[in-house]
């Protein structure tokens, strides 16, 4: 099988996200599947920091209601690092507050996405902001 050589030495986006839900994060998967991105998925702000602390993904998903941490006070904190300054970050969340739209959009968040959601959805926003593409 021949490497394409436009592909060469490129690297698959990597997209991270972090959701307590796990029929979420299996949503995202299937959402994804036919992308070409490699998925980190993390179950709690607390697990994901320590990928976090020293990578930055080409896209972040993060939920503001989870158990251990709200996803904008996460989100306050990964800002605090210079690794994360400029991070490309998607809010999610089930309540759709304008204050928290605020707050996320403060925090430079690029997106804010109201669960549930379609598949095509995800899929887009992963097309919009990285340079994966779409297989099927």
């Amino acid at each position: 099988m021949e490497e394409n050589p436009e592909l060469m030495g490129k690297t698959k986006p990597i997209i991270a996200v972090v959701d307590d839900s796990p029929s979420f994060r299996s949503l995202f998967e299937r959402s994804t599947d036919a992308l070409g991105i490699e998925l980190l998925a993390f179950d709690s702000a607390e697990e994901s920091w320590a990928y976090l602390e020293n990578n930055q993904p080409d896209i972040l998903f993060l939920n503001i209601i989870m158990p251990d941490k709200d996803g904008l006070t996460f989100l306050r904190e990964l800002r605090d690092l210079p690794l994360h300054r400029d991070t490309t970050v998607v809010m999610i969340s089930s309540k759709d507050y304008a204050q928290d739209r605020s707050i996320a959009t403060e925090l430079g968040a690029i997106e804010f996405i109201t669960k549930p959601m379609p598949m095509q959805t995800i899929s887009d926003v992963v097309l919009k902001y990285t340079e994966a593409s779409n297989k099927t």
